[in-house]
C-alpha cells in the first residue's frame, strides 16, 4: 500500500522502534502536520531515555513486548524503524487487518513520486557507489542531494526540491516500498541479512522488488553478477555496466563501450570492485539524464568512506587497513583482490549467520595468505582455510581484536599488509564497525609509538595463562616497552613451552607457563626506551 506523507495530517499514528529515521518522521510530523500524533510508541524493549519528548509525542502510549500488536492494531497507520522486520507476525497481522505499514523514507518516496531519484542498493558497494554518484553528479553542476542509509534522512528533504536525490536504500527499507526511485541501481547480491528477512530467498526477493516498483523507469544492473543478469533480462529498461558494452573495468582502467577513459592510476579508490562502483554510478547517472562530468578531473575531491579499506597506518613498511564495514565472505575476497601484489593477513571474525567460507578459504590457500580468526565465526573461516591448504602456523585463532593485531604483528613483515575484513557481522568482540575502526586507530597509533625491534620476532602466541592487557610479541631478549601489562614470547631457554614477560616499572619477570605462575628470573631494564 503506498502512502504519501502529506495524507498523514489527522491520522492516529504508531511507530515502532526508534533511530534517525523515526526522529526525522517526527519532528517533520510536528512541523508540518499539526493534525496528526504518534498516539503509540513500539518497542522490543522498554527504550532508554526520554523517548516521547524525543518524538515530540509527550502523550503517547509506550507499549512493549506483547502489548505491541493491540496497540498498534488501533492505529491509522504504522511507521516503522528499517531495523524492525516487516517479515514478523505481529506486523504480517496489521496488514492483513488493512492497517498500513511503512517507513519514513517510502512515505518520501511516494510523495516525491519518486522523480529524479537514484535508488541504489545492493548487498555490498551501495554505500560508497551512492556517494560517487553523488560526487559526480555535483561536478556536472547539478542541484544534487544525498540521503537515505548514508547522507541525510529522506523526509528532511521535504524542506527543498533538489533535482536530484541519490537514495542509498538497504532491504529493510525496499520490503514494503509502495513507490520507486526513478532510476533503480542494484550494485550485487550475496547471502546477507537472513535473521531478518528468514531466508536467503525472500532477501533475495526483497532486493529485487525495487525493480518493478511503481514510479521505476529504468534499472541499472551489475552485469557480473549471474542473478542481476538473470534478472535484469526479464526487464525491459534494464542498463548492465560491468559489460563491454557499457561502463567496464578492464586492465588499464575504466572505459566506456571499449573505449579506455580513466586509467587505473587516476581512480580514487583502491581494487577491482571499487571501480566498478564508479562504473554503477556513472551508468545511473547517464540514466537518470545527466550527462558525466569531464574525467578524471570530476574524480579530484572524493575520499574513501570510512572502514572502507581504510587505511590506518604504514609502520616498518607494514600497511595496516580497516575494512571492518565488510560482513560478508565476498567482501572479504574483494578486499583481498586489492592486494593482490603484497603479502597479506587476513585478520576475521563476527556473528555467525551461517555464512560459506569456502571460497575464501581457498583464496588465501592460492594466495600463501595468512589468516587470524576472531570469536564466533573464526573457527569455521580457519577450518575452511586449512581444508584449502593453509597451514597451521599461518591459520591462527585471537580471543579478540587486541590480541590479533598483536599477533598479526609478529606475521608480517616490510611490504606486508595487516587487513581487518571480518566477513561477518559485528559481534560484542568485534564491535560495530565504528568501534572496530576506533579500535584500528587505537592499534596504528600503538604500532606508530612503540618501539619495535626489526628481527627475532617469534610466530605463535598462546593466551595461557594471565589474560594479556597490553601486549607485544618477540624472542628472548626483545621485547618492545610497555607502561605495565602482559608481553608474550617463546622463550629458547625454556625448551618445555613458551613463557609469558611481564614487564613493571623498569623489571621484567620472566614466568614460566605453569598453573602457579612461578617466577623464574628478574633482570633490570637497562634502558627506558625497550628491552636488550
Amino acid at each position: 500500500m503506498c502512502v504519501r506523507f502529506s495524507e498523514l495530517d489527522g491520522a492516529n499514528i504508531g511507530v515502532w522502534g526508534a533511530g534517525l529515521e523515526i526522529g526525522s518522521f517526527a519532528a517533520q510530523l510536528a512541523r508540518r502536520l499539526p493534525g496528526a500524533r504518534i498516539a503509540v510508541a513500539a518497542f522490543d524493549a522498554p527504550p532508554a531515555g526520554d523517548v516521547l519528548a524525543a518524538l515530540r509525542a509527550p502523550d503517547a502510549r509506550v507499549v512493549v513486548g506483547g502489548d505491541v500488536l493491540a496497540a498498534l492494531a488501533a492505529c491509522d497507520v504504522v511507521v516503522r524503524s528499517p531495523g524492525v522486520s516487516s517479515h514478523r507476525p505481529e506486523l504480517r497481522a496489521l496488514r492483513q487487518s488493512g492497517v498500513p505499514v511503512t517507513t519514513a523514507t517510502a512515505l518520501w518516496l511516494s510523495e516525491r513520486g519518486g522523480r529524479g531519484v537514484i535508488g541504489v542498493t545492493g548487498t555490498k558497494g551501495k554505500s560508497t557507489t551512492a556517494a560517487l554518484a553523488y560526487h559526480l553528479a555535483r561536478a556536472a553542476g547539478c542541484d544534487v542531494e544525498l540521503a537515505g542509509n548514508i547522507g541525510v534522512p529522506a523526509l528532511d528533504l521535504l524542506d527543498r526540491e533538489p533535482q536530484l536525490v541519490v537514495l542509498e536504500l538497504s532491504s529493510y527499507q525496499i520490503a514494503d516500498l509502495g513507490a520507486g526511485p526513478q532510476v533503480a541501481l542494484v550494485t550485487n547480491l550475496h547471502r546477507e541479512h537472513i535473521d531478518w528477512h528468514g531466508s536467503e530467498e525472500a532477501y533475495r526477493a526483497d532486493k529485487l522488488r525495487i525493480l518493478g516498483l511503481p514510479g521505476v523507469r529504468a534499472v541499472v544492473l551489475n552485469g557480473r553478477d549471474e542473478a542481476l543478469l538473470a534478472a535484469g533480462r526479464e526487464h525491459p529498461a534494464a542498463i548492465f555496466y560491468g559489460v563491454q558494452s557499457g561502463w567496464d573495468v578492464e586492465r588499464e582502467g575504466i572505459a566506456l563501450n571499449g573505449r579506455a577513459i580513466v586509467v587505473s592510476g587516476e581512480l580514487p579508490l583502491r581494487g577491482e570492485h571499487n571501480a566498478l562502483n564508479l562504473c554503477a554510478a556513472l551508468a545511473a547517472l547517464e540514466a537518470a539524464g545527466v550527462a558525466p562530468p569531464p574525467l578524471p578531473a570530476a574524480l579530484g575531491g572524493f575520499r574513501p568512506l570510512p572502514h572502507r579499506l581504510e587505511v590506518v597506518a604504514e609502520r616498518d613498511g607494514v600497511l595496516w587497513v580497516n575494512d571492518s564495514i565488510s560482513t560478508t565472505p565476498e567482501s572479504a575476497l574483494a578486499a583481498l583482490a586489492s592486494f593482490a601484489d603484497r603479502e597479506v593477513l587476513l585478520i576475521e571474525g563476527g556473528q555467525d549467520r551461517g555464512q560459506d567460507y569456502t571460497a575464501l578459504g581457498r583464496e588465501l590457500a592460492a594466495r600463501g595468505a595468512s589468516v587470524i580468526g576472531l570469536p564466533s565465526t573464526g573457527p569455521r573461516l580457519l577450518a575452511a582455510a586449512r581444508s584449502a591448504g593453509v597451514g597451521g602456523a599461518r591459520a591462527l585463532e585471537a580471543p579478540d581484536l587486541a590480541a590479533a593485531v598483536e599477533l598479526a604483528r609478529t606475521l608480517v613483515g616490510a611490504g606486508g599488509v595487516v587487513l581487518l575484513s571480518p566477513a561477518g557481522r559485528a559481534t560484542t568482540t568485534t564491535a560495530t564497525s565504528r568501534s572496530a575502526a576506533s579500535a584500528s586507530a587505537r592499534w596504528s597509533r600503538r604500532v606508530r609509538r612503540t618501539p619495535i625491534p626489526s628481527r627475532g620476532w617469534a610466530s605463535t602466541l598462546a593466551l595461557r595463562g594471565p589474560a594479556p592487557q597490553r601486549s607485544v610479541m618477540g624472542t628472548a631478549g626483545f621485547s618492545a616497552r610497555l607502561r605495565r601489562g602482559w608481553a608474550s614470547f617463546p622463550a629458547p631457554a625454556a625448551p618445555a613451552g613458551l613463557s609469558f614477560l611481564r614487564i613493571r616499572r623498569g623489571v621484567r619477570t620472566r614466568t614460566a607457563v605453569r598453573s602457579d605462575i612461578r617466577p623464574l628470573q628478574t633482570v633490570p631494564c637497562s634502558q627506558r626506551r625497550g628491552w636488550v
